[in-house]
């Protein structure tokens, strides 16, 4: 199995794990790192909207938590959402994970079956806050 099915499946799985009472759209996200660790996390709806947060932020989450927080660390990224094919991270979740990744950083576009399209997140924010590493 490919690395991207593999975090295609990571997400699938957090989706179960989401929060989203309010808007009814679960989202779960999972992410590598260069050396193989993997992340995963679901959105957390909050009453007091737009007090919650992104599956990709609590993926990121969890990636820091254990250690990993150095520019470039991140390699890719599966977003899926049972209620929108071919998800994007937003526009914040994309400026967070330019924090970690590389303009060459995989994004993997999920539907409820698998990857549906591989893009890279140079192309999702050519133009973030700060230069995206070229490696």
């Amino acid at each position: 199995m490919a690395e991207g099915d593999k975090l295609f499946h990571l997400a699938r799985k957090a989706l179960e794990r989401a929060h989203a009472p309010y808007s009814g759209f679960s989202v779960g996200a999972a992410l590598r790192t260069k050396d193989g660790a993997t992340f995963s996390g679901a959105n957390m709806e909050n009453v007091a909207f737009p007090e919650g947060w992104c599956a990709e932020t609590s993926a990121l989450a969890h990636m820091v938590m254990a250690g990993y927080s150095e520019p470039g660390c991140l390699a890719e990224v599966a977003v899926v959402a049972p209620k929108k094919d071919r998800i994007t991270p937003c526009g914040g979740c994309r400026q967070r994970l330019a924090e970690f990744g590389t303009a060459r950083t995989k994004i993997h576009l999920c539907d409820q079956t698998g990857i549906v399209e591989t893009v890279r997140l140079g192309d999702l924010l050519p133009m973030a806050f700060s230069d995206l590493p070229s490696i």
